[in-house]
């Protein structure tokens, strides 16, 4: 049989795979019959390497598929939900001045994203981390959900109430209101921001500020927060180099600027979590606000690619009271050989003690992030025909 790398064009996403789909190596990542729902699926088929056969591929055999089932029954999981949100973000911020009911849709919105952080905290920290499938034209999206997971995790330690928490978050995602484009753009391209975007950038908490205001906001707090998400209190801020900065506007820039760092550009790679982490206690000059967010994720957080004292590479998946010492879940043996399943390890015990970062997270990348929390590995599963 002769093999042929799938092209993306020949997916058709929410329909049935008319053929097997299988590694190189010619292991079968997916049956003839099942579904690819979503484009994060459909790239983490590819990165793994998806052939198919030559001769079903040329011929363009969507007949050599059995009659699609009856019904097709998917759970979606807690990543599905996730990637989803962007998406939302998306709809409920285009043309803001249009939607007569924005604060209400934004308001539904937010409780989402905060019910989606109560489910599972880790799985929330290993998407903002793990962003190698993210689609920069949307990062202006996904970076404003990932700040807000950020400031509900934050304000939860910090130990405000309910309702202070949610105009942070608000304001998180709103807070760039003006240039989500932009940021999309500016993530995508190769060369380094112009001065036209730079213009922008400066002006863009006044603007986000007016939109709002525009679209019926009325709640000063949340536009406070967003008029002041840029300034510091030593004044080295913009667009109005103040020194009375509310702590709340404090905590969105702390959240924003760390989400930022691990993002990755075409210009630039994402910074680790440790690296930036570091670059934010500097900046920060070692304030409370930036030691809170350290001791929110930890020093290995979630989606924390790592190496073992065992020899295993391993990723981290959930947090413990010991910010040295995370669960990890392996993907490699000890020689450093792909495993098929994923042991759990406690980083706390000496013989599988984190000993630094890994490198080569391609491998990584080619795995469903599902297996390591429990999640059926297999993208759907279809109901019998009558």
């Amino acid at each position: 049989m002769k093999m042929l790398r799938l092209p993306r064009s020949k997916v058709r996403l929410g329909q049935a795979v008319p053929w097997n789909v299988y590694e190189q190596s010619g292991t079968l990542l997916l049956r003839r019959g099942n579904v690819v729902y979503n484009e994060h699926q459909l790239e983490l088929l590819l990165k793994r390497g998806a052939y198919v056969d030559a001769q079903e591929l040329v011929a363009g055999r969507d007949d050599v598929v059995a009659p699609a089932p009856a019904a097709v029954v998917r759970q979606h999981n807690l990543f599905d939900l996730w990637d989803q949100t962007t998406e939302k973000l998306h709809r409920i911020a285009a043309d803001v001045s249009a939607h007569a009911g924005f604060a209400a849709q934004l308001e539904r919105f937010v409780l989402e994203i905060v019910a989606l952080v109560d489910r599972n905290p880790e799985i929330a920290i290993y998407r903002a981390v793990r962003q190698e499938s993210a689609k920069a034209f949307y990062y202006g999206y996904s970076h404003s959900v990932h700040t807000a997971m950020m400031s509900i995790l934050l304000s939860r330690h910090l130990g405000w109430e309910q309702q202070r928490m949610l105009v942070l978050v608000r304001a998180a995602l709103t807070m760039n209101l003006s240039i989500l484009e932009l940021q999309g753009q500016m993530a995508s391209q190769d060369v380094p921001m112009r001065e036209r975007q730079r213009i922008e950038i400066h002006a863009h908490p006044v603007e986000s500020v007016r939109m709002l205001q525009a679209a019926g906001v009325a709640d000063s707090e949340w536009l406070q927060t967003v008029a002041q998400h840029h300034e510091r209190t030593d004044g080295s801020g913009y667009p109005h180099c103040s020194t009375d900065v509310a702590e709340i506007a404090v905590a969105l820039r702390v959240c924003d600027v760390l989400m930022a760092k691990i993002s990755p550009r075409i210009l630039r790679p994402a910074l680790s979590p440790q690296e930036a982490a570091r670059h934010l206690f500097r900046e920060d000059k070692g304030g409370p606000l930036s030691t809170a967010m350290i001791q929110v994720l930890g020093i290995h957080p979630p989606g924390d690619f790592v190496r073992l004292a065992s020899g295993e590479l391993a990723v981290v998946v959930q947090r413990t009271g010991n910010v040295r010492a995370p669960i990890v879940a392996t993907i490699t043996d000890s020689g450093g050989h792909a495993s098929s399943h994923t042991l759990r390890r406690d980083s706390a015990e000496p013989a599988y003690a984190i000993i630094g970062n890994a490198t080569g997270a391609g491998l990584l990348a080619r795995l469903p992030p599902e297996r390591f929390y429990g999640f059926a590995e297999v993208v759907v599963s279809t109901a019998p025909s009558a």
